[in-house]
């Protein structure tokens, strides 16, 4: 399977930090030697700076992706998802939750789907909802709004700017890369910094007994 990571310019490197970490490094996979890619996809393959100054080089166009059963596509926050240039990449999100594949939104891009109607009929989150329908005004979703860190809506996740270590652990669930023990392990330790944590994360990685 793969998992497929927007790069727009000014993208918030900060929300998506833990998780490209976790996903290239593989250090907690279930199955390290997985047949498993962490891609990312551009509207072109030109090369976007983050709002931190980092330099994303695409592994793929938008016209060429191919989402198959599994596959998760990321959209992190930025400052372009209210422009016109982005809104293929939001186009191509809406259609993939309409066709059953998984889509994970935080901060920005949430205003972005909202923008585009995928949030009308799903279970959502975003930064504040009075924002959300003031910067959408045809966004009709306000009654499957949840003022939660991360909301998980059948193949759709969301959440707010602010929790990026929720978005992380519930991207994590939908890839199925991790083992369940290991993301609460791992999310617990972020979360509340106790050493116990550390050693249920280092107990979730021994292997299967039998």
């Amino acid at each position: 399977m793969k998992v497929y990571l927007a790069v727009i310019e000014t993208l918030a490197d900060w929300e998506i930090g833990y998780l490209t970490a976790e996903l290239h490094s593989r250090r907690f996979f279930a199955n390290p030697l997985m047949d498993f890619a962490f891609l990312k996809v551009g509207l072109t393959l030109d090369p976007v700076t983050s709002m931190g100054g980092v330099t994303y080089e695409p592994d793929v166009a938008l016209a060429d992706l191919v989402l198959e059963q599994g596959d998760v596509l990321v959209l992190p926050g930025g400052e372009t998802w209210d422009q016109p240039a982005t809104r293929p990449l939001l186009e191509r999100a809406r259609d993939a939750l309409d066709q059953g594949h998984y889509v994970a939104a935080i901060c920005g891009a949430t205003d972005g789907l909202a923008a585009v109607g995928a949030l009308d009929q799903r279970r959502h989150t975003s930064n504040n909802l009075e924002l959300l329908k003031q910067g959408c005004p045809a966004y009709r979703g306000e009654k499957l709004y949840r003022n939660e860190p991360a909301v998980r809506g059948e193949n759709l996740l969301t959440a707010t700017g602010l929790a990026p270590l929720e978005f992380t652990a519930e991207v994590l669930k939908m890839a199925k890369v991790w083992r369940p023990e290991t993301i609460r392990a791992w999310y617990q330790l972020h979360k509340t910094r106790k050493e116990r944590w550390y050693h249920a994360l280092v107990a979730s990685m021994a292997p299967a007994a039998g």
